[in-house]
């Protein structure tokens, strides 16, 4: 009798090969429904990289053909040979190194005075209780819903009116105008992921506000700096609207930037365009910026997840 009460023992154990078997079947579906979406998400990914990549190439090949070969021979394919006399020309006749130049001044300077105002407003208003503290910083962000061809008349009349229109100060002065909004939203939210704990072991040691900010604040906000900074550089470098109305007047043809170059030298040539030349000048607008992505590629990803994982 004892052993006939173990039965009800006995026929619950099939159930668990049911169950198990169930689940093991459904693992395989989803190890399938995973490897399927993996690669529908590796196509996806190599056609935007095609899509992204293939004009870049096609510029870089061009610069090294001649009008013919680009309209007349056959414009896919390798040039015939890769001479680099297109781009001397961009750069002397085409004056594109004067342009080079003067982008790269106005926007290593633009960018260094963006980042210390930027970073020294976001730190204050991510940091300090004070009254006003949400509505100054409402009103940065509220910058970012303003349209910039909208500013453009505004901006005319105002730099006109100090004498500033058609200087490198006054472009300068709007750079730093249009680039704190994103940037003071950027590193507020990073400044604040930013443990408070060190912060209150300086103001016990008595330091002060300023040796807290640039000793300790900036080097533990980093990648952040870099990232923000990063994006700076892009957008101002291919700034075209607000440079367009700033430099203008008597003079002004000698302080063009590289977009401003560009589109000078394909508007003014016409039908009688050198288009390897501009093409070269394409070029040598786009490589710049490759190169600092390239080199701070990795401080631009820990910079725009730091926060998230924080």
């Amino acid at each position: 009798m004892t052993n006939l009460t173990s039965t009800p023992g006995t026929d619950a154990v099939p159930a668990t090969p049911a169950t198990s078997g169930r689940s093991a079947g459904r693992k395989p579906d989803t190890k399938r429904e995973i490897r399927a979406f993996n690669g529908i998400a590796h196509i996806a990914l190599i056609a935007w990289a095609v899509i992204t990549a293939g004009p870049l190439i096609w510029v870089l090949f061009a610069s090294f053909k001649s009008n013919t070969e680009i309209f007349l021979g056959k414009p896919f394919a390798l040039p015939e040979s890769f001479s680099f006399s297109t781009y001397a020309n961009a750069w002397t006749d085409a004056h594109i190194g004067r342009y080079f130049i003067n982008s790269v001044f106005v926007v290593l300077i633009s960018t260094a005075g963006t980042m210390l105002l930027g970073a020294m407003a976001a730190y204050v208003l991510a940091r300090y209780k004070f009254p006003g503290n949400r509505a100054i910083y409402y009103l940065f962000v509220s910058g970012l819903a303003f349209p910039t061809f909208m500013a453009l008349a505004p901006l005319f009349y105002i730099l006109k009116g100090m004498g500033l229109l058609g200087s490198f100060t006054g472009l300068i002065l709007v750079y730093i105008a249009y680039s704190l909004p994103f940037t003071i939203f950027f590193l507020a939210a990073f400044f604040k992921s930013l443990p408070y704990e060190i912060e209150e072991a300086a103001t016990v040691d008595g330091a002060s506000h300023v040796r807290k900010f640039f000793q300790i604040m900036m080097p533990m906000a980093r990648s952040g700096l870099v990232s923000i900074t990063i994006f700076n550089i892009v957008g101002q470098w291919n700034q075209y609207l607000l440079p367009v109305v700033i430099m203008s007047g008597p003079g002004a043809d000698r302080k063009l930037l590289l977009t401003q170059g560009i589109a000078q030298i394909s508007v003014s040539a016409g039908y009688q365009a050198e288009w390897s030349t501009l093409f070269a000048a394409l070029v040598l607008t786009i490589l710049p910026m490759i190169i600092v992505y390239i080199i701070f590629q990795r401080q631009i990803q820990a910079g725009l997840t730091a926060g998230a994982v924080k």
